[in-house]
């Protein structure tokens, strides 16, 4: 059964995101359930995604303990199962974890290596990407000749994420601190590349979020490398000139932009084969990589 929303009734719900349900443990702790609901274009579609929480869990799971060497991360070893009850417990079986309690950091910390999305469409306006000069003959999904930190300001429910520069980002966080998430996110994508290339697997672009613990410690939060918060082509489908085949929800973000969805509030309601496919995607990619 999928699960569009938890209903934990012992536990105080603090924060309903647009995939994950948060809930306050105590003064340190917190419980983070991922649902199967989708976004796009920062809209939650109707029509929750089978399986797709349990696959993002896990998936981060799996790359946060690959990662660590890098960077410490949220997680914590606690068994998410005690703090509900035994009726509870299906509903977060596979799809929770429990995490320190921290700051997080208000910008999404974007790495590109692939010219593609918004980034293709602005490099085509004027050769940048996020005000980055780029080199004039690139192609739609060419790889870039080094990864670019691209940071977006983190948008509210409801409202879309931005794009912003460098000098933007500094204002709103600092500039040693930008500099560090810029630098950690760089090393973050170079390692998981390497290892996803010899899975046959190309992530284009990612998102990584970022928190403070009380010692001013950065640490990796929320989701990472997932099929919600990057783009994953296929090594052997990839050519240049067009957008690669994904195994993502770029595929739902396809199908609604051929209806021509104005991209607001009510969703259009997703016909039973794109949940099934979409389903399939992120079942496909977190097997080829996880193997």
């Amino acid at each position: 059964m999928a699960l569009h929303s938890s209903q934990l009734k012992n536990l105080s719900l603090i924060n309903k995101g647009k995939v994950r349900d948060i809930y306050d443990l105590d003064d340190d702790k917190l419980l983070i359930v991922t649902t199967d609901r989708l976004s796009a274009f920062d809209v939650i579609m109707s029509e929750p995604i089978p399986s797709k929480g349990r696959v993002l869990t896990q998936m981060s799971n799996f790359w946060f303990e690959k990662l660590a060497h890098i960077i410490p991360n949220h997680l914590l070893e606690d068994d998410p199962k005690s703090f509900v009850s035994e009726g509870e417990i299906e509903q977060i079986d596979g799809r929770s974890i429990v995490v320190k309690k921290l700051s997080p950091i208000p910008v999404e910390a974007i790495v590109r290596g692939y010219l593609v999305g918004s980034g293709w469409k602005e490099y085509q306006e004027s050769n940048t990407v996020c005000g980055i000069n780029l080199p004039n003959d690139l192609q739609q999904a060419s790889k870039l000749r080094n990864p670019i930190f691209t940071p977006s300001s983190k948008a509210s429910q409801g409202e879309h994420d931005e794009n912003i520069s460098i000098s933007t980002c500094e204002a709103l966080i600092g500039k040693d601190l930008s500099k560090q998430i810029s630098k950690i996110s760089l090393e973050l994508y170079q390692a998981a590349s390497v290892f996803a290339e010899s899975k046959g697997i190309i992530i284009a672009d990612t998102k990584f979020e970022f928190g403070l613990d009380k010692e001013g410690t950065l640490h990796l939060i929320d989701e990472v490398l997932t099929p919600d918060s990057s783009r994953f082509w296929s090594k052997e489908d990839y050519q240049t000139g067009i957008s690669p085949p994904s195994f993502d929800k770029q595929y739902v973000r396809d199908w609604l932009e051929s209806i021509n969805w104005n991209k607001s509030v009510p969703a259009p309601n997703l016909p039973k084969e794109i949940v099934a496919n979409t389903s399939a995607k992120y079942l496909e990619v977190y097997s080829r990589l996880s193997k």
